[in-house]
């Protein structure tokens, strides 16, 4: 389902948008459990928990965004997997018997990504559950290379309405 379907979903299905009211986050979860039921979803404190305390079997971070939202801020130690052959190519690169968790807006791109990867046999594979908007909002740690930063890429107006007006990437 392209992001414009997502959308339109939204737009219909959410009484009062058309009116000018914010997209919710419940339809957006709705709609992804709806498009990819077959995913397994990880929560941003489940995410967080095992990237900070867990000791071992650290995850590989795939972040399915496009190359300008990802230049902007990521999830510290993620890499850029916009598609599912970059994707394969870090997993052959840092092993497939890491686990996986794929992010990237608010879990539509990362959903599918991960989708393919089940669809490729890997059986540890996660979709970060409101991605990185969600991430964000929560004030949890955004990095642009080794870097600490404060701000996301909203993708659009409207998408952007799910992310902290805080956190929105100003161009210098």
């Amino acid at each position: 389902m392209p992001a414009i379907a997502l959308y339109l979903f939204c737009v219909f299905l959410l009484p009062g948008h058309a009116n000018g009211e914010q997209i919710q986050w419940e339809a957006v979860y709705r709609t992804i459990y709806l498009k990819f039921p077959s995913v397994p979803l990880i929560s941003t404190g489940q995410l967080h928990f095992w990237v900070t305390e867990q000791q071992q079997d650290k995850p590989l971070l795939l972040d399915a965004r496009s190359p300008e939202e990802y230049t902007i801020s990521h999830l510290q130690g993620a890499y850029l997997a916009p598609t599912v052959e970059e994707a394969l190519r870090l997993i052959d690169k840092f092993g497939a018997d890491r686990p996986i968790v794929t992010y990237c807006s608010v879990g539509y791109r990362s959903a599918a990504l991960a989708r393919k990867l089940l669809d490729k046999g890997y059986h540890r594979v996660y979709n970060l559950e409101g991605s990185i908007f969600k991430w964000a909002n929560e004030g949890r740690e955004l990095y642009q290379g080794e870097k600490r930063v404060y701000f996301v890429h909203p993708y659009d107006d409207e998408w952007g309405q799910l992310l902290d007006r805080q956190y929105w990437y100003k161009r210098q």
